[in-house]
This record gives structure tokens, sequence and C-alpha cells, in this order.
């Protein structure tokens, strides 16, 4: 069982490191298409990944040990969620558990990571950046603790994997009111940890509205390349828990060669849809002011609230 979910959890990483780009270049060319413009095709990260890595980066002569860890920390966060998270299958991994908490807790390790590499030049922009950046994150973290949390009482754990395989073997529980209203607000606060829209445009390099790209205005090179992966793979990362929390099925539950090629062909399906989906809900929606921001991420709170207090209710 150790092997097998070591054999899962490595399956995980190297899928997600490769779907990741092809996940953005799929969002940005519907969106380009929406738009009417050609796009630069769905291969297009990848070939900035690759222009990128092969570029020294060049940092400012006061900054800190900061700018060249920071970005590393970013990618290695988001390589942990892609081993802990139940995306192409439920196998535990030993030592490491899956638990909400702690997927929460290494998450919010990306999250400093990547506001200290906005304060470390000194710069205005990057410094406003990381301001805002920090402020949603502190918005966004209870509203992802209560939905998870209001879909882990019918499998009394708060381990993800048993929560989507509890999901797996009672659909009933998929379209409860409970998890309806739970699925909606983590789907919003998903948005704003990810910096997508309607709280934060990643297409946009405007001053006022900018919050990841301010914090990555001074970094270039190796240390862009890494920052852009490392957020690239949390979203296709946290999409693919989405997926399964919303349709469970193809997850592997028992280890078997077929299991995971079918597991892994199912949350790409997934994954890639779902990133249609937010590609084409961002090409008709708009960016809310930064003072209305606050007030969408509380709106989710209490959806997660109302939830958590639905599922005691009904159970």
């Amino acid at each position: 069982m150790i092997g097998a979910a070591i054999v899962v959890a490595l399956v995980q990483v190297v899928l997600f490191v490769a779907v990741a780009p092809v996940l953005v270049g799929v969002i940005r060319q519907v969106k380009a298409r929406l738009e009417g413009r050609a796009g630069a095709g769905i291969w297009q990260p990848w070939r900035d990944l690759r222009k990128l890595l092969r570029k020294d980066p060049v940092r400012a002569q006061d900054s800190s040990w900061m700018l060249r860890a920071g970005p590393v920390a970013l990618l290695v966060s988001s390589l942990v969620l892609c081993v802990l998270l139940p995306l192409v299958g439920t196998l535990p991994v030993p030592l490491i558990p899956s638990d909400l908490f702690v997927i929460v807790a290494v998450m919010l390790v990306g999250v400093v990571a990547l506001a200290l590499v906005g304060l470390d030049a000194g710069t205005a922009f990057g410094g406003m950046g990381s301001s805002r950046h920090m402020t949603v994150a502190a918005l966004v973290e209870p509203t992802l603790l209560l939905s998870v949390y209001a879909l882990s009482v019918p499998a009394g754990s708060s381990t993800l994997a048993l929560i989507v395989q509890t999901r797996l073997f009672s659909p009933a529980i998929i379209i409860s009111p409970v998890s309806l209203l739970a699925l909606v607000a983590l789907s919003i606060a998903v948005m704003a940890e990810t910096g997508r829209l309607p709280v934060d445009n990643p297409s946009t390099h405007l001053e006022v509205t900018m919050l990841h790209e301010a914090m990555v205005l001074e970094a270039s090179g190796r240390d862009l390349a890494w920052l852009e992966l490392g957020s690239w793979l949390k979203l296709a990362a946290l999409l693919g828990l989405l997926s399964n929390l919303m349709v469970p099925w193809g997850v592997l539950t028992d280890f078997s060669l077929p299991g995971v090629a079918f597991g892994v062909v199912t949350v790409v399906v997934k994954v890639l849809l779902l990133g249609v989906v937010l590609s084409v809900g961002e090409t008709f929606l708009a960016k809310v002011r930064l003072f209305r921001v606050p007030e969408l991420l509380a709106g989710s709170f209490t959806l997660a609230f109302l939830a958590v207090t639905a599922s005691y209710l009904v159970a």
C-alpha cells in the first residue's frame, strides 16, 4: 500500500507539471477566440517557460536571499499540493496526511513566499501587490477551511482523500444543499486564491488593478519561470480538487495500472473542462473593484458558514 501511494503521488506530480502550462494555454486560447483574436496557441506557456529557464535572473542590487528562495518555495509548496491532494487517486501518502489543515498550511507557505518576493525589492508596485495579496489571503483561507469542513461532515474526517471517497460511494451527497453551498463558496475561494477574475485579472499590467503581476515585476529569468510554474501548478491542483469534489467518478481508490491510467485521463479531462468553463466565465466577467473584493469574499464565507450549519441540522 505504501509503494502504491508513492507511485500515485509521483504520477500526480509529473502529470500536473505537464498539464498546468497546457491548462493555462487552453484558458488563454479560449478567451482569445471568444474575444475574436487568433491566440498564441495552447503550447505558448511551455515555450515561455523554456525561454525563461534559459535566461539568468537579473536581481536588484539591494535584494536579499528571499528573491532567490521565494520562487523556489512557491514552486515546492505547489508540488507538495500535487502530492497531497486526491487528484488521480485517494491512496494516502504515508507520514504526510492529506488533512485539510495541512493542505491550507502548505498553501500559506506559497502565499507568504510570493508576498515576500514582492516586498524584497522595495518597489512601490511590489509592496502594493503584496499588501493586497495578503489581504485577499486573510479573507480566503477561512472560507477554504469552512467550505471543505462542511463537505467533511458526512465523511467524519477532515482528510481530503476520505471526503472524495465518501462522495464517490454516496452520490446523493453531491446534490445535497450542503454540498452545493459549500462548492459555490469553495469555487469563489479558489478563484481568489489563484488570482483569477473577478478578484484579479491575470492578463493586465495596470498598476491600479494588479495583485499577482505586481509581485513578480522584479523577477526575471529562472526566478520568473519558477514563480509562473508554481502559480500554474496551484491553479491546476485546486481545479483538480474542485472537479473531484464535484464529480468524483474516475478517481482511483484501489491500486492497479489500468486504474491509474483511467484516473490520469479522467482528471486531465475534468481539469481542462473546468479551465474552459473558467475562461468563458472570465470573458464575460469584469474585475470587481478592489474595495468590493472583501464584500465578495465575505459572501463566500457566509455561504460556507451556512453549509457548515446546515450540515449539522441535516445530520
